[in-house]
Order: structure tokens, then C-alpha cells, then sequence
């Protein structure tokens, strides 16, 4: 049997810190996370609000904010990614790495942090969702995660209908 796992991707106007990173990235999302629809949950890590990688359930959303991206996948793979989550919670985002990546001429990376697309492409990959054709995971931005994983998988803007925490 088959379970609905999506991947969000913010693209609504949020704060300061949301408009610098689409500008820095040009992409129009700032933010991606994994969904396990059945459960309500959203795993992932977004600084400043949950620095570390975490959990949450969310009821309700401004469907206008994300676009999604919907893999269908056995329970076993939906159990792999609760597993990378277990293994991952509670590890910190790589503001250093990701500052000094961004002003020197070398990539910098710790290899116990996070970003947040790097954190969901790792997460498929140990699922085996993504079939090994992975590139270097802590260079790619929301958008490009977006157009990688959306010629492989259905694209399904604004499809959660679920309702009490307000994520934006």
C-alpha cells in the first residue's frame, strides 16, 4: 500500500530573512520541508523559528504560500523517512557553514547540520525515493530541489486540505 508524502516549498511573501534568501538564490522559494500527509506532519529544520530539525503538526496553512510536490510511496520508504527524522532530530542548521559558503570561495560544512533542502534530499535519498541520482546535496536550493524533483514527480500546487496550525 501506498502512502501520500509531499514535499512543500514556501513561496509566500514571509519576513525579511525570506525575501534575502529568494534574492540570494534567485528562486521563488525560500523554504522546503517534507510532508507525511496521513500524519499531519511536517519534518524539517527553518531557522530562526525551529533552528534545529523538528516535527510539527500542521492542521492549517495558507494554501497561497507553498506549492507542492507529491511522491507516493510505500509504507516502507514512509518509514525510512521517520527514520532519517529520528536519526536528524534535534541537529542544528549550518549558519556557518552556510555564511562562510556564501563569502569565501569554498564550500563549508558541517556534517552534523543542516540546510533545508538538504535535509529533505538526504532524507528521500535514505528512503530510496530518489534512486541514487543525487549530486552535492549541500548546494542545492529550494528551486532547484523543486525543478529536480518535479520532472520526476507530480506536481500538485495547493492540495493539502487539512485544518489548526497556522504556517506561514
Amino acid at each position: 500500500m501506498e502512502e501520500l508524502v509531499k514535499i512543500a516549498f514556501y513561496k509566500g511573501p514571509g519576513l525579511l530573512r525570506d525575501r534575502f534568501i529568494r534574492l540570494w538564490t534567485r528562486s521563488r522559494y525560500s523554504h522546503v520541508e517534507l510532508v507525511i500527509d496521513d500524519r499531519n506532519w511536517w519534518l524539517g529544520i527553518r531557522p530562526p523559528e525551529s533552528p534545529s530539525v523538528r516535527k510539527n503538526i500542521v492542521n492549517t496553512y495558507n494554501e497561497n504560500h507553498w506549492d507542492f510536490i507529491e511522491i507516493f510511496a510505500t509504507k516502507e520508504q514512509v518509514e525510512k523517512i521517520v527514520e532519517f527524522y529520528n536519526k536528524t532530530n534535534g541537529m542544528d542548521y549550518d549558519w556557518v557553514g552556510m555564511v562562510l559558503s556564501h563569502i569565501s570561495p569554498f564550500r563549508i560544512k558541517h556534517t552534523e547540520k543542516w540546510y533545508c533542502s538538504e535535509w529533505v534530499i538526504y532524507a528521500l535519498e535514505y528512503a530510496g525515493l530518489l534512486g541514487g541520482e543525487l549530486y552535492n546535496k549541500n548546494k542545492l536550493p529550494p528551486e532547484f530541489v523543486y525543478k529536480l524533483l518535479s520532472k520526476k514527480f507530480i506536481v500538485a500546487n495547493n492540495v493539502l486540505n487539512i485544518n489548526s496550525y497556522h504556517y506561514y
